[in-house]
């Protein structure tokens, strides 16, 4: 015959429920931190300066009919309003394109609260939000007839 250990088993489960109510409390201490320490700081074309990872999900609208489209591509800002592309991988409606490197005439702008424009020459316009740390963009392209989003990471300075 067996006998339970009620007392053992309620003094676990409540260790338990409490080390888990603190991880939680830490994690959200540390965004919160992360998130003053942000908030203090204001951005300029400077705080854009490395190789960023871009890859994007979306589509285009042609004769009214969305058309899927992906990307990943290489952006390197270079801290002072200018930017180049490495090179990009596009599929548009399952069509493969590869991208030279290249980026002649693109720009970009960032305002003191950290958004931003990014104008690729002659094509794609894109709005950005700089995430918390500045090493993530939170990119969506601002031509007409285009539904398409992704985050851009630095990848090194």
């Amino acid at each position: 015959m067996t006998s339970k250990n009620t007392a053992g088993a309620t003094f676990v489960t409540k260790h338990s429920t409490a080390s888990v109510i603190a991880g939680v409390l830490m994690l959200l201490a540390s965004g919160v931190a992360q998130a003053k320490e942000h908030d203090n700081n204001e951005c300029s074309v400077a705080t854009l300066n490395g190789l960023y990872a871009f890859h994007a999900s979306g589509f285009n609208i042609v004769s009214g009919v969305p058309q899927p489209k992906a990307i990943v591509e290489l952006i390197q800002f270079n801290g002072d309003g200018t930017l180049s592309g490495p090179g990009a991988t596009v599929s548009i409606n399952g069509v493969i394109m590869r991208s030279p490197p290249g980026g002649a005439g693109s720009s970009y702008t960032v305002a003191p609260d950290c958004t931003g424009k990014i104008v690729f020459g002659p094509g794609p316009t894109f709005d950005f939000f700089i995430g918390f740390r500045e090493s993530e963009l939170y990119m969506i392209q601002t031509n007409p007839n285009t539904v398409f989003q992704g985050i851009a990471e630095r990848i090194s300075r």
